[in-house]
């Protein structure tokens, strides 16, 4: 069974994070990360944050520097996000956005070669 709390505060955390990367931050490669989902453990302690980024630096350098930034994102969240205990943050890469291209043009491909 769905917890509707857990769902209520993940989705508040991918709308406030957004928020602080866009206003609260001056690093050009934060600003350039979209976050696509968050994933919150049931005892709220952790919380798996899954980003793109336009930026052309391989997808292990921008996820290191954005968790270098973890820290301060988690404390601007604590500021807005109304939980006892805001969870740790860990930014993954999400590839998915990037698998879907690949599959489509490789769908293309088939199509155009009928």
């Amino acid at each position: 069974m769905k917890n509707h709390k857990i769902d209520r505060i993940a989705s508040d955390m991918i709308k406030y994070l957004s928020n602080i990367i866009l206003t609260e931050t001056n690093d050009d490669l934060l600003k350039s990360i979209t976050l696509t989902d968050v994933s919150v453990s049931k005892d709220l302690s952790y919380a798996k944050i899954y980003f793109t980024s336009i930026s052309d630096l391989s997808h292990k350098d921008i996820e290191k520097e954005v968790n270098e930034a973890s820290p301060f994102l988690r404390g601007k969240l604590a500021k807005v996000l109304e939980v006892r205990n805001i969870p740790e943050l860990k930014f993954i890469y999400d590839e998915s956005i990037e698998y879907a291209t690949k599959i489509e043009k490789i769908i293309t491909e088939i199509h155009n070669e009928e």
